[in-house]
């Protein structure tokens, strides 16, 4: 992957991130919500916060200790 692709990919990554928190902050509100719903929901986003750190990773350089 190069820097253009890791970029645009972490815009999408981004995005999908906060519709996420949207939807789970929806749900919530919602007194009769699906608690599984929104624990898998909740999962997923995790999974793309991990996801967006490790391409954030991949754009600095190695540093020498």
């Amino acid at each position: 992957m190069n820097v253009e692709e890791i970029q645009r990919r972490l815009v999408e990554l981004d995005v999908e991130h906060r519709d996420l928190d949207a939807v789970i902050d929806m749900l919530t509100r919602d007194p009769h919500h699906d608690q599984l719903q929104v624990r898998r929901l909740k999962k997923r986003k995790l999974q793309l916060k991990d996801h967006i750190m490790l391409l954030k990773m991949q754009l600095v350089p190695d540093v020498p200790a």
